[in-house]
């Protein structure tokens, strides 16, 4: 019936980005995400909202790294409704120059993830969004309901923490 011609643009310029911005979005859960089936599910969340978001009379600029922040919207969201279920899985990290430290970095990665998973689930949200996501330490706050100078100190104690578990190298060598 008719629509106004601003009115179709914007949900058609965000179909027309669905097939590039799929990975990434979905990537930006898998790597945050204890299972497949939420990171599914946020996925989906983030697309309905930005097309709510496209039919507005004036729709945000439809970008990537824009969907990307609704994502990490989405995520808070997850976060504040599911406390009790976060795990993080450190998937991705700077690949080494060097390809002899390869299996160093993947071991480091590994120990890591393994320290990551055993700590309470208040200490890995606030180390996942603050050193993972990068988000600052008011975001971090934000996001988890908390003031900056009660975040700073769960961020002290959560680093306290994964230090206390992170195994110390043989020899005394970082």
């Amino acid at each position: 019936m008719g629509g106004e011609p601003n009115g179709d643009n914007a949900p058609r310029a965000l179909l027309a980005l669905y097939d590039e911005a799929l990975p990434a979005v979905y990537g930006y859960f898998a790597r945050r995400c204890g299972d497949r089936g939420t990171a599914e599910d946020l996925t989906s969340e983030t697309f309905l909202a930005a097309m709510d978001a496209a039919r507005k009379e004036t729709p945000p600029q439809l970008t990537v790294p824009w969907l990307i922040g609704v994502a990490r919207h989405k995520l808070a969201d997850h976060y504040r409704r599911r406390h009790d279920r976060f795990s993080i899985p450190m998937a991705e990290l700077p690949e080494a120059v060097d390809p002899a430290d390869d299996w160093d970095a993947e071991l480091d990665r590994i120990v890591a993830e393994h320290v990551l998973a055993r700590l309470p689930e208040h200490h890995r949200t606030v180390l996942a969004l603050r050193y993972l996501d990068d988000c600052s330490v008011p975001e971090c706050a934000e996001l988890i309901g908390r003031t900056v100078h009660a975040t700073e100190a769960l961020l002290v104690r959560a680093r306290r923490a994964f230090r206390a578990q992170y195994p110390q190298p043989e020899g005394g060598m970082s």
